[in-house]
């Protein structure tokens, strides 16, 4: 029987497993296989996505993601806060911390206690004002790839949102075709602040927080012209996360996420 060391981390209502690959211990062939298994909520440890740690040579460690549904994604921005937490409180803590991902090496820094910072890679993939046919309903929705390809509705009442009928509807709709978008719904209280709800693609379920949705809806918010940053963004959990970043220079320039990240508890899975 094997042994499987992990942690149980947290950013702003998003969960993970994340289990720490860097000294030669894995999952094995099959790491989709145990995100399935053990982010189920009622027979495993619960979560929504697996966070793999690797030794990288482009960086201080190398991030695989798996959604719970065992999906891989290229990004995650409230898994990578997590991991920046977890890799300062276990290696030294060291502040300014490089990851590798699928969208890229991403620059790090620690905040303050259990406060992280992620720099984005610049969006990408901009489409504004779709017209989107739903149930007999014309909606205007706008799209961008924040390292994954989010959908953003700008609505005046979240708390009415039937998320889960209407998020499989968009998620796999033609527009996005073939691999699908994450949903995000934003209402804006002032030019610096809006509250979110995301549907997230690989959970196929809301979340109560989502970190590239947060800044697919920040950045299409400041290209329509409905914010300014920083803005802060009310999540569904409660807690808030921050966009910011400068375009003096060049477009989306020191593009970042920041917000809570904490280790909730570790444990051993047998195998």
């Amino acid at each position: 029987m094997k042994a499987v060391k992990f942690a149980k981390v947290v950013g702003t209502g998003n969960d993970f497993i994340l289990v720490d690959g860097r000294n030669g211990r894995s999952l094995g062939a099959n790491p989709a296989r145990f995100a399935k298994e053990w982010c189920d909520r009622k027979r495993g440890i619960g979560a929504d996505g697996l966070l793999v740690l690797l030794r990288s040579r482009k960086g201080d460690a190398r991030m695989e993601i798996y959604n719970s549904d065992g999906s891989r994604a290229s990004m995650c921005g409230n898994g990578l806060r997590c991991v920046v937490w977890y890799l300062h409180a276990k290696d030294h803590g060291k502040k300014e911390i490089t990851v590798e991902t699928g969208a890229g090496v991403m620059k790090t820094r620690v905040v303050q206690n259990e406060r992280t910072r992620i720099y984005m890679t610049p969006p990408k993939d901009f489409r504004l004002g779709l017209k989107l046919k739903l149930n007999g309903t014309l909606y205007q929705i706008h799209a961008v790839n924040t390292g994954v390809p989010h959908a953003v509705f700008f609505v005046s009442n979240l708390e009415k949102l039937e998320t889960a009928s209407l998020g499989p509807v968009i998620r796999h709709h033609k527009f996005f075709k073939p691999a699908g978008t994450n949903v995000n719904w934003a209402r804006i209280a002032s030019p610096h602040e809006i509250a979110i709800r995301t549907f997230e693609r690989g959970v196929e379920g809301e979340t109560l927080a989502c970190g590239t949705g947060a800044v697919a809806c920040a950045v299409i918010g400041t290209v329509l012209g409905k914010l300014q940053p920083p803005v802060q963004i009310l999540t569904a959990s409660g807690e808030q996360l921050t966009v910011g970043f400068r375009q003096e220079k060049k477009p989306w320039e020191d593009l970042y996420l920041e917000g809570p990240a904490k280790i909730l508890f570790e444990g051993v899975i047998s195998l």
